[in-house]
């Protein structure tokens, strides 16, 4: 008897119930296949993450692993591969669904499992279209809500659901009588280039077998070369694109942080500051919280000879949106939410951009600025 291939399928998701849906589906339409997860819920009060392994019919097999470094999601790691890797020995599955707990993100595991020599074909985050919303807009801290990964988990229910929504390259949509256009448009607009499958379709099973490429996935997300979305307007709901060239006032910027987090449900994308013109920095902000990073230097900022060690994603990139002036150094922030008031934002972001006399003072001038970015990034 052969052996059978193994695929590796990742199904996560905040919405607890359509990824469960999902994975039901899944089971009960590929042959030869089985679901894997790791319960997280409880793991530090108990010290271990307990793991299932079941069938269309029912559990195989549990067990479960102790904590590594009172971390769940490394126990997870830890355990996830050796299971994945005793089913591929064994031969007699075609494929293993990987339901993540809640808030663990996609981008991680499937890196993990990737990095391991296993198929990933497929990750898949599951959408309940009413619940993209309020999700988006909860600010709540995981820990608060019973959500954390680890005790040093810092992160929010709405920049954790941002990012298990958009890495993914298939959405699988419960779909429900609360949703209704909005929210539809909303989840469309989040996720422009998203395969949208709904749970009851039997494009699921194929979709789960489609094939994954963990590099290009990554190479999505980099702010230098994120495929950000284009400006839409439907049922209510708007994505706004602003670009410049010009470089923004750091302390004009700044006093408006608060007032362009809470324009829009989400935002996102890569900006310049006149007094770091070397950095390119993230604009990641969700729930009414922002996150601004350091992504590294501007490839105009780099020697010719460093250019070879950038992924080529990242210079074909680069190259097609050059300018002769400063390079790849560009405004390209995204704003999408119901009710997006374009004009408002587009005179607010305006305003922090260096004036003509400014702009013209040259670049010795702007390093002299104020740098009221240096606590946000903790220089």
């Amino acid at each position: 008897m052969s052996l059978v291939p193994l695929s590796v399928a990742l199904v996560g998701g905040l919405h607890a119930d359509a990824r469960e849906a999902a994975v039901e589906r899944l089971l009960a339409t590929v042959p030869d296949s089985v679901a894997l997860h790791h319960d997280l819920a409880d793991a530090a009060g108990r010290g271990t993450v307990v793991r299932t392994v079941r069938d269309a019919t029912g559990v195989l097999s549990s067990g479960e692993t102790p904590l590594v470094n009172d971390c769940a999601c490394c126990a997870l790691r830890e355990d996830l591969v050796p299971e994945l890797e005793r089913l591929a020995g064994a031969g007699l599955t075609r494929l293993a669904v990987v339901e993540l707990w809640d808030s663990v993100e996609p981008k991680a595991m499937a890196e993990v499992v990737a990095g391991a020599g296993l198929t990933v074909t497929s990750v898949i985050t599951a959408v309940d279209p009413a619940l993209v919303l309020p999700y988006l807009g909860n600010g709540d801290d995981l820990a608060d809500v019973g959500l954390a990964a680890a005790a040093t988990d810092q992160r929010t229910v709405a920049d954790t659901w941002a990012r298990q929504l958009e890495y993914a390259p298939v959405l699988a949509v419960l779909e429900g009588p609360e949703a209704d256009d909005e929210d539809r448009a909303l989840l469309a607009q989040l996720h422009p280039t998203a395969r949208r499958v709904t749970v009851q379709d039997g494009d699921l099973a194929a979709a789960a077998l489609g094939g994954f490429d963990v590099e290009a996935a990554a190479a999505a997300q980099h702010p230098a070369c994120a495929l950000l979305p284009q400006d839409a307007d439907a049922a209510g709901v708007g994505t706004y694109v602003w670009r410049s060239r010009r470089p923004f006032h750091p302390g004009r910027l700044y006093a408006a942080l608060e007032d362009l987090t809470c324009a829009a449900a989400r935002s996102r994308g890569r900006f310049w500051l006149a007094d770091r013109p070397d950095t390119l920095l993230a604009w990641d902000a969700a729930g009414g919280a922002l996150c601004v990073e350091s992504a590294g230097p501007w490839l105009a900022a780099l020697p010719d000879a460093a250019w070879e060690m950038v992924p080529p994603v990242r210079r074909a990139a680069a190259a097609l949106d050059w300018d002769p002036e400063h390079g790849d150094r560009c405004q390209h922030l995204v704003f999408t939410s119901p009710g997006l008031d374009r004009e408002g934002l587009s005179e607010l972001l305006d305003s922090c951009l260096l004036t003509d006399a400014e702009y013209t003072a040259g670049r010795a001038a702007w390093k002299l600025l104020p740098p009221a970015f240096d606590a946000l990034l903790e220089v």
